[in-house]
């Protein structure tokens, strides 16, 4: 996906995101009207508890049904207009009617319950958005563009025309796709592609808007207008999938609709009919309301919630952000699970991983680091660093370098301690037509490159002295990890990345996974996890980068990594992994699987009483106390049930290979 940033950096990009969420939440009216109700739902509770007179807790609890019931009762009236009839409607209608019994509390409950619902759903979809809409930042608002002599002028980069031709110097972002025309450098392109190491670019090379050049100056000609870029097209992507996924619903609510229906015509019938055969106002009205406590589906949410609730709190204190109920039960239907590679199953930047020195060049392996190590002091390419950062870790304090030089997209030369090192990639040794003569040392090079490394040649006073071998490195637990995922969803991970197959099959042989798809762009992901959605499976794909975005949108569930993640993968994504450990992918998945099975025992427990307690309204007399306390009761029952997944040993069950059992 992308490199990962420093601590320091990503620290502060979170920070930076923390803050923007926080700026963004109170433009929102759903979230200040719920957080309004609730404050005023909990001044009324401590009011009434404390003995306070009637009339102030009560109009602390009418103030409450106002600021919270207000939205989702217009949205009940409209839906109603419409002909269908909303649940929220039924909710506001239920809070009234709990209200005009004498149990305002209930119905303020109810008023909470809904309104922070839909604040949090609120804040989800703001959230996405301008993610999305942030996304398009990442190409620059202007270009440099020449003209047939030459001529520079900056131009914005929705005016460049296809066939035009713009200079990039070092350090900028390219403005549009196209082609190298001139010049060599070496352009991190991880956000498109995924790699973790910047693609060496020269003439004819492709280039993508939004990537980031190196040290050297490159010409490009625009090949798409600015709409049709990939960057643009990872956006048009996320927003389709955004648009198209249908809205998943919890379990309770796909049976809103009917269930609606049925008790507002029970109540209506048990208000009129009395009525009708001569029963008194007041003994009519009191049948229906009862009728309307006992079997509102307040216990039935709660019955939901609880356990759901609990699991993402669980959760949340180890490592897993679940951003809501819905994505909670999500996580518990998942079938099999796709991996990212760079920043996701690895660390995602380079590391050393071997030294080779060559027969008769009379150096041994540390003397051969640490020359490479003192040319490289002074490349900002992230090979070089890894080679100074490996040779400091083995203890070698690289000498000082003299005559350093580096030729953007090739390689670095200096003088250290009176030999002329160079260090370059094979195919761009100097002086050597991009060849090493010793056949011996192009198998070697040619066996690295094959195991997915990627080699750099050092050569001292202008012979090849040895090779080093860069790779990314595996994050710890990733084998165990895709083994306990294979016990519990009884299909294997897949690999899905934009890295190079060679890369991608020797990362996958070391974690286990034999299902590898590589050279992936963002739409050839989303293309894969649609495949594997198709044959039946419910994909959870875990990523990290802006061209993981489209796919994570798309996914069933989308899981990004929160340390190296990109903003638009973190927004886009339905649970983040905080602390980056692999091994709690597993553990959230079996965590919610358990809190679906307490889910359906606690609907057992909740339409159970509802069905007592209603028939007993219908054909008996039921005292409206008794109905209030089973009503309550039941609500306590499954919410103490749900609420056993708090436990520090609900997460520590699941995070164990034998939480596949569940």
């Amino acid at each position: 996906m992308r490199t990962s940033p420093v601590p320091e950096a990503g620290d502060a990009a979170q920070a930076q995101a923390r803050s923007a969420w926080q700026a963004g939440t109170w433009s929102l009216p759903e979230v200040r009207w719920a957080t309004a109700a609730t404050l005023l739902f909990a001044a009324g509770g401590i009011c009434q508890l404390s003995g306070a007179p009637s009339w102030l807790w009560w109009g602390l609890y009418l103030t409450c049904y106002a600021a919270g019931g207000w939205e989702p009762g217009l949205s009940g009236l409209k839906a109603l207009r419409d002909k269908t009839l909303d649940v929220d409607l039924l909710m506001v209608v239920a809070a009234i009617g709990a209200a005009a019994i004498g149990q305002v509390f209930d119905g303020a409950l109810l008023i909470v319950i809904f309104a922070t619902s839909g604040a949090l759903e609120a804040l989800a979809t703001k959230r996405t958005q301008d993610a999305v809409r942030g996304l398009l930042g990442l190409a620059p608002e202007q270009a440099t563009r020449l003209s047939e002599a030459d001529d520079e002028e900056r131009v914005a980069t929705a005016d460049l025309a296809v066939g035009e031709v713009i200079l990039v110097r070092p350090g900028e972002r390219i403005g549009a796709d196209g082609h190298v025309t001139a010049g060599a450098s070496a352009v991190d392109q991880a956000g498109i592609t995924g790699e973790s190491v910047p693609a060496d670019k020269s003439m004819g090379d492709e280039v993508f808007a939004g990537t980031v050049n190196g040290t050297g100056v490159l010409r490009v000609r625009v090949t798409r207008p600015a709409a049709e870029t990939v960057i643009a097209r990872i956006v048009a992507m996320v927003e389709q999938a955004g648009a198209t996924k249908a809205r998943t619903q919890l379990f309770i609510e796909k049976i809103e609709q009917r269930y609606s229906v049925v008790m507002v015509a029970a109540t209506a019938a048990l208000f009129v009919l009395p009525l009708a055969w001569g029963v008194a106002l007041q003994d009519a009205l009191l049948r229906a309301m009862t009728f309307m406590i006992v079997a509102s589906p307040c216990a039935v949410v709660l019955a939901t919630m609880p356990p759901l609730l609990a699991a993402m709190a669980n959760a949340s204190r180890h490592g897993v952000l679940v951003k809501s109920a819905v994505v909670m039960e999500q996580l518990g239907t998942v079938t099999q699970v796709a991996f990212d590679k760079t920043g996701t199953l690895t660390e995602g930047r380079p590391h050393l991983a071997g030294v080779h020195v060559l027969p008769g060049a009379g150096l041994g392996e540390r003397r051969l680091l640490a020359l490479a190590a003192a040319a490289e002091q002074g490349s900002e390419h992230p090979l070089g660093r890894a080679v100074v950062q490996a040779a400091r870790a083995d203890g070698l304090a690289p000498a000082h370098a003299q005559e350093f030089d580096s030729e953007p997209g090739r390689g670095v030369r200096a003088r250290v301690d009176g030999l002329l090192v160079e260090v370059a990639r094979p195919a761009h040794l100097p002086g050597n037509d991009g060849d090493v003569n010793d056949a011996s040392a192009a198998r070697l090079v040619a066996d690295l490159q094959e195991g997915g490394h990627t080699v750099v040649v050092v050569r001292v006073d202008g012979e090849v002295a040895g090779f080093l071998a860069l790779a990314d490195r595996m994050r710890p637990g990733a084998g165990e990890t895709v083994a306990h995922l294979t016990a519990l969803t009884r299909a294997a991970p897949v690999l899905l990345t934009g890295d190079n197959p060679r890369a991608a099959r020797r990362l996958a042989a070391q974690a286990g996974i034999t299902d590898v798809r590589a050279d992936l762009l963002p739409a050839d992901k989303v293309t894969a996890v649609q495949g594997l959605q198709a044959r039946g499976a419910r994909v959870a794909l875990v990523g990290d980068g802006v061209n993981d975005a489209p796919a994570l949108a798309g996914a069933h569930a989308g899981i990004a990594m929160g340390r190296t993640g990109s903003d638009l993968a973190l927004d886009t994504a339905d649970a983040v992994i905080t602390r980056d450990e692999l091994a709690t992918v597993p553990a959230v998945i079996a965590l919610a699987r358990r809190a679906r099975r307490l889910v359906v025992a606690n609907l057992v427990i909740a339409f159970t009483f509802i069905a007592v307690l209603v028939t007993w309204d219908l054909f008996g007399d039921l005292p409206l106390p008794l109905g209030v306390a089973g009503h309550e009761g039941s609500t306590v029952i499954v919410g103490l049930n749900g609420l056993r997944l708090l436990r520090n040993a609900a997460w520590r069950r699941a995070a164990q290979p034998t939480g596949a059992s569940w």
